[in-house]
This record gives structure tokens, sequence and C-alpha cells, in this order.
């Protein structure tokens, strides 16, 4: 689905990407992490054409970003910012979800189905009429994620998709984009700085760091690797900590339930 061959890219006279080569399989759900700075923005957006590529090549599902528009690649590329005030702009949270769709050429009845669809989904049934810009930073992050969902692109990219939620509104939008994964084979790639998010999620971490791939591989194991997650400023997630300081034997328990299954089953206690 996405295939990036020696990647540089450049603000102004700062290297912001190295020589990046990537490629991802169609429904995969990735997790890009690393510190601010690493280049992991710069990287997304030469997926949907913000950015063309000065130096390398970018595939997109059968396109060249760099010589399609950014229109074109928004049929292939959902496409959610950090911050979601630069993304909103309609008058109304109904409208602004509907904006995609819209642009697509939909019908009115279609919009209004998956707008309905969406807005149930994550929340803002009851915010549909609101203007989005006098909601929470919580509340237009939805309502910037319902619009790039609405629009069913078969590739995903969200730049810190929890930003501003709490606990049970991180694991709503979460569900719902692993479920487009899981029963539509979305392709998703997650940028997050919350390595909690990237273990119950991720498929797999690609780490970012000065510019280049520092490390890329199953989720456990790129997050078992604490040199390489110092280097980039990260820290384990607390599960992934604890089974490392309870030994080998529970090497393979990487989530709370593998640690709750190994220690009854050391203990002899039947769950």
């Amino acid at each position: 689905m996405i295939k990036i061959n020696n990647l540089y890219s450049s603000y102004g006279s700062v290297e912001t990407l190295k020589g990046v080569s990537l490629q991802i399989e169609r429904g995969e759900f990735v997790a890009l992490t690393g510190q601010n700075g690493a280049g992991k923005t710069t990287l997304l957006r030469h997926l949907n054409g913000l950015i063309k590529a000065p130096h390398g090549a970018v595939g997109v599902d059968g396109k060249d970003p760099a010589k399609c528009s950014v229109s074109d690649m928004a049929k292939s590329v959902g496409f959610l910012f950090q911050n979601p005030d630069h993304q909103i702009f309609s008058d109304t949270v109904e409208e602004e979800i509907g904006f995609s769709l819209a642009m697509t050429g939909a019908d009115k009845e279609t919009i209004k189905t998956r707008t309905l669809a969406v807005a149930e989904e994550l929340g803002l049934l009851d915010k549909l009429t609101r203007n989005p810009f006098l909601l929470s930073k919580g509340e237009r992050q939805r309502v910037a994620l319902a619009g790039v969902l609405a629009a069913e692109t078969p590739v995903l990219v969200l730049d810190e998709p929890t930003t501003g939620q709490d606990y049970l509104e991180c694991m709503n939008v979460m569900s719902v984009v692993t479920r487009l994964n899981k029963e539509k084979g979305v392709t998703v790639i997650i940028v997050t700085h919350d390595m909690e998010i990237a273990a119950d999620f991720a498929k797999r971490v690609v780490i970012l760091c000065d510019g280049k791939i520092l490390r890329d591989g199953d989720t456990f194991e790129v997050l078992r690797d604490t040199s390489s997650l110092e280097q980039a400023g990260l820290l384990p997630p607390q599960s992934v900590e604890l089974s490392l300081l309870l030994g080998e034997s529970f090497d393979k328990a990487n989530d709370i339930d593998g640690l709750y299954a190994e220690i009854c089953r050391q203990r002899g206690v039947t769950t």
C-alpha cells in the first residue's frame, strides 16, 4: 500500500528526513513514534502530497503523491492533523463531518447517513448543530477525526488522534480505528508518544530518531528494546517494564492480560 524509498526532506536549511525507506502492506496497523522533531509529521505529509518529495520516491495506493494533487490523494489517504484547528472550518459539526463526502460528489442521503453513523461512534450526536470552534479541544479533535473517517479512505494517517481525550474517549476513538482496520482492512498509521496506545493497538512500531528510522518491527519486540527507546527519548509501556523486571519467564507476557495469566500459572491458580 505504501512504499517510501530513500526519502530526504528539509525545512529551509534544516534536514528533517535523511534517507528514510519504509514499506507498509495493505491492512497493517503501524505506530510511528519518536521525539518531537524526529521527522514524523514531515514523513506523513509526504503521503498525501502536502509536501512533495525533493529526493527519493513515495508511492501510496498506486499513486505518486509528488505528481498528484492533494485533492486526488485525499481519495486514498484520510489525514488527521495533530492540531484540529488546522483542519476544521465549517459552521456546524454536521457540515464539518460531511464536507469530505460532499467533495467526492456523494448524494445528500449518503452524506446524512454516514455523518450520523460516524457522529454516533465518536459521541458527537448531541453536538451536530454546534459550531465546532466552540467545543473543547478534545471534542474538536473528534470532529476532525469524524470528517476523516466519513470519507472511508483505504489509508488512515492519524497524527496524535488521542490528544485532549480522557481515557474513555481515547479508548472509544481507538476502538473505532481498530474496527476499521480489522473489519474493512483499512491501513492505519498512527503517530503517538503514548507507548501504552502503541502496545494496545499497533501490530508494528517504527521509531524515528533524528530524521532516520532507528527501529522497525513487531510491536513488543520494539517496545522491549530499551536501548533504542532510550536513544529516542521514549519509555516502554508499564506492562513491558513489569515483564522485564519479572525476568525471562515473562518474556512473552507483553500485556496486562498476559502478565496476569503467567503469574496465575506460576502460582498454580486457575483463571
